[in-house]
């Protein structure tokens, strides 16, 4: 019996190398599907519809809204982004484990819907770095870096509502931990169970 596959949610702070960590683990995890956003943004240049984002345009965006296919959803700056369902189910049924990579108040919504969705919060191992990190990657003015830092303090309040909490002090180190805690989560009985009773 083929297992099925799981739901994980990373959630952090910007500046705190979400990224990177990603892409280190998907190199791990082959059997790993990194969900693809919906979003009614235009493309920017060298982006590919359905690797970066599924594009959509409003009116099919809302549609989707009232039909119930999104895990979560939310407006940034006048445009839609969010999180559908279908692909994300399949890649489940497929066997594949599905890493969502959203904010606080996005995680919220998914675990209100799917409540066995397992929720991973990345940190920064201290404030200076998380400080370090996003002003060496040179993209942002003090000013922004300051927001980021701020709203950084009011996502740090919902951590210890986390299943998990990983610290990203080395890549490697990190990338050991997410590998460990997926393993664990396919390690519990009632999953076990499923599959020698051959449900």
């Amino acid at each position: 019996m083929m297992r099925k596959g799981k739901t994980f949610i990373l959630s952090g702070p910007s500046g705190v190398g979400k990224s990177t960590v990603l892409n280190a683990l998907m190199e791990k995890r082959k059997n790993l599907y990194f969900s693809v956003s919906a979003t009614t943004r235009a493309p920017r240049p060298g982006e590919i519809d359905g690797v970066h984002y599924h594009f959509l345009d409003v009116d099919t965006f809302r549609d989707w809204i009232s039909r119930d296919e999104f895990l979560e959803y939310a407006e940034y700056v006048g445009n839609f982004y969010g999180t559908p369902k279908r692909f994300v189910d399949a890649a489940m049924e497929r066997g594949q484990d599905v890493i969502l990579d959203i904010e606080v108040q996005g995680a919220i919504q998914v675990t209100s819907k799917r409540p066995d969705t397992v929720r991973i919060f990345i940190a920064p191992p201290s404030w200076d770095e998380l400080e370090r990190r996003l002003t060496e990657r040179g993209t942002d003015s003090e000013e922004k870096i300051q927001k980021r830092l701020l709203r950084a303090k009011v996502e740090f309040q919902t951590a210890h509502t986390y299943d998990y909490f990983v610290i990203n002090d080395t890549v490697e180190d990190a990338v050991r931990e997410l590998d460990a805690i997926m393993t664990a989560e396919h390690c519990k009985p009632r999953d076990r169970m499923e599959i020698i009773n051959g449900k």
